[in-house]
């Protein structure tokens, strides 16, 4: 159980929050790369809650500066792109690529130091990555996830339905282990759903359980008696915001991206080895919480109606932790430790690529697989 004051550290993301200057140092997903086209060369996006215009100059770079003009605020969405940056509808002021205002007409005084927020993009595996930390000489290094970087299959990018919940309740999911056997395997068996043919695999007596730490985050270890004994080492959960699983045939990262404190955005990417080649995207249809009859008939439905009935931000002052959390428990604790180094002007240590390894690619292996072959898309989010 968390104070008041600790869960608020956890989960508020915002511009000098201590957990949000800290997920400001690491690459965050921002989204697929095909959709900032030369038709459609602008998008706004909503991120650790701040307004950002994703845009492609009329140089066919692609940049990411502050929405909102500095002026009067009007959107530079609907801007005009031109040669050298973007200007403003509104009034006409010009920002380029690195958010600097290089013209304000009708005015006759200089203003030289203008400048919007902007933000470092990289590119990978057909996702937009944006980096909102420190401005330094070197940018950290974006790691090169095997899911992402991988090209001897095919990749599929899914943008799934905007979250109405913290960031923090989703990604501490992912080191609950045991959940997996009421809400997957027993959900499905007593209520007849379509996930009854993966949700077996859960719906096994568990014996015992365990974590560790790793220089990727938490190790999740899970021993399954009765009649198909079994140990499953899952791939760790990688800190701050990103589940890594397995999931039949393909290898999967979902990326738990917050909007700001009571929204998220979860970007799902499958990759199958060696069938077909080249990432597509597409996005998948919201189903409206109130309906839960369908939400209950896919894994991702079930996650997420936990997921949103704990509230906006989970009130972690009113839980009662066993000995199932300890997962839960070691990645909070990791959490704020890696809070305290930023507050300190310290890097964070975990899930750091060293820039020796900056090309190297990361891949994860599962001793089991907890999907039988043939099922692609069962948005597994454990």
């Amino acid at each position: 159980m968390l104070t008041q004051e600790q869960n608020e550290r956890l989960t508020k993301v915002g511009p000098g929050t201590p957990c949000g200057n800290l997920l400001r140092h690491y690459w965050q997903a921002l989204c697929p790369a095909g959709e900032i086209t030369a038709e459609k060369p602008k998008k706004r996006v909503r991120i650790l809650g701040e307004d950002l215009l994703v845009y492609r100059g009329d140089d066919g770079k692609v940049s990411c500066i502050a929405e909102h003009c500095l002026h009067r605020r009007a959107s530079l969405y609907f801007g005009f792109i031109e040669p050298g940056g973007i200007r403003c509808c509104y009034h006409g002021w010009k920002y380029d690529a690195e958010g600097k205002c290089v013209d304000r007409p009708f005015e006759t005084q200089k203003a030289d130091n203008l400048c919007l927020p902007s933000y470092p993009l990289q590119e990978l595996g057909g996702l937009l990555f944006v980096y909102m930390g420190p401005k330094t000489s070197a940018l950290p290094a974006l790691p090169r996830w095997d899911v992402m970087a991988r090209e001897d299959g095919k990749r599929t990018i899914v943008v799934l339905p905007e979250h109405t919940c913290n960031w923090l309740q989703i990604q501490e999911n992912t080191v609950d282990s045991v959940h997996t056997y009421y809400l997957h395997g027993h959900m499905s068996a007593v209520n007849n759903l379509p996930t009854l043919a993966t949700g077996r695999y859960f719906y096994r007596p568990i014996e015992s359980y365990d974590w560790g730490l790793c220089e990727w985050g938490v190790t999740k270890t899970l021993v399954y008696g009765g009649d198909k004994p079994e140990i499953e080492v899952r791939p760790p959960l990688i800190f701050p915001n990103i589940l890594r699983i397995p999931e039949g045939p393909l290898e999967a990262l979902h990326f738990r991206v917050p909007i700001d404190d009571t929204h998220t955005r979860i970007f799902w990417v499958g990759f199958v080895p060696g069938k077909g080649t080249g990432t597509t995207f597409e996005y998948s249809p919201d189903e409206a919480m109130e309906d839960e009859d369908k939400l209950l008939q896919t894994f991702y439905g079930q996650d997420r109606i936990v997921w949103e009935t704990q509230g906006a931000i989970f009130d972690r002052t009113l839980e009662v932790l066993g000995a199932t959390d300890k997962g839960i428990v070691m990645y909070r604790r990791m959490l704020a430790e890696q809070i305290e180094r930023v507050e300190r002007g310290e890097a964070p240590t975990v899930a750091v690529v060293p820039d020796d390894a900056k090309d190297t690619m990361i891949t994860f292996e599962s001793t089991t697989r907890p999907v039988a072959d043939g099922i692609e898309h069962v948005f597994a989010a454990n």
